[in-house]
C-alpha cells in the first residue's frame, strides 16, 4: 500500500529487477514499422503525416546545415510523446518523471549543440554571450550573466518536465483520491470530483504533448 503520494515516482523492481528498462524499451515496440508497399495503412500514414509535420516546423527556424539533426531530434520527440503518454495509464511508471533521466536527455544533446556552435561557427556561438549595443560598463557583467545562462540551460529542460509531469500525476491521484473517498459520504461532490478529475487527465495529455514538443525545440533553438 503506499504511505507516501511520491511513491508512485519510485522506479517499480521485480524479482531484484528495475523495470525501468521495460518502460524505456517498450515505446518503440508499440510504433508501427513502415512498410515497402506502395500504399501503407491507415496508422501508418498518419504516424508519417505527424512526423513529417513536426520536423518541417522544428526546422523552420534553423538553416540548412542544421537539418541533418532531423531523425535524431524527431526520434527524441517521438520517445518523449511516448512516455509522456504511457505514463497517463493506470499501473503504469512514467520515466520522465525521474531528474536523472531527463538531465541525462538534456546535458549530451544541449552539450552538443554547444561543442558544434563553437567549432563550426565559434564568432556566432561567442557573440551569443554579449548582445548588440551594450554599453561598456555592462560588457564584463553581461558576459558572465549570458554564461551563466548558458550552463543552467541544460538543468532548466530537465527541471522543467520533471517538475510538469510530476505535478500533474500529483494532481491526478490527489483528486482521484478525493473522489474515491467521498462516494459513499457524499456523492454528489463525488460526481462532480470525478468530472473535474476528467478535465484534468485531458490537460494532462495537453501537459504531456506540449512538455515533449517543448523540451525538443529548445534544445534545437
Amino acid at each position: 500500500m503506499m504511505t507516501n503520494l511520491f511513491d508512485q515516482f519510485m522506479s517499480p523492481a521485480y524479482l531484484g529487477m528495475p523495470l525501468i528498462v521495460l518502460a524505456l524499451g517498450l515505446p518503440w515496440i508499440l510504433w508501427p514499422s513502415p512498410s515497402s508497399r506502395w500504399l501503407n495503412n491507415r496508422l501508418v500514414t498518419l504516424q508519417s503525416w505527424f512526423l513529417n509535420r513536426f520536423t518541417q516546423q522544428l526546422l523552420l527556424p534553423i538553416n540548412t546545415g542544421g537539418h541533418k539533426w532531423a531523425l535524431i531530434l524527431a526520434s527524441l520527440m517521438t520517445f518523449l510523446l511516448s512516455m509522456n503518454l504511457l505514463g497517463l495509464l493506470p499501473y503504469t511508471f512514467t520515466p520522465t518523471t525521474q531528474l536523472s533521466l531527463n538531465m541525462g536527455l538534456a546535458v549530451p544533446f544541449w552539450l552538443a549543440t554547444v561543442i558544434i556552435g563553437m567549432r563550426n561557427q565559434p564568432t556566432a556561438a561567442l557573440g551569443h554571450l554579449l548582445p548588440e549595443g551594450t554599453p561598456t560598463p555592462l560588457i564584463p557583467v553581461l558576459i558572465v550573466i549570458e554564461t551563466i545562462s548558458l550552463f543552467i540551460r541544460p538543468l532548466a529542460l530537465g527541471v522543467r518536465l520533471t517538475a510538469n509531469l510530476t505535478a500533474g500525476h500529483l494532481l491526478i491521484q490527489l483528486i482521484a483520491t478525493a473522489a474515491f473517498t467521498l462516494m459513499t459520504s457524499m456523492t454528489t461532490v463525488a460526481l462532480l470530483t470525478t468530472s473535474i478529475l476528467f478535465l484534468l487527465t485531458l490537460l494532462e495529455i495537453a501537459v504531456a504533448m506540449i512538455q515533449a514538443y517543448v523540451f525538443v525545440l529548445l534544445l534545437s533553438l
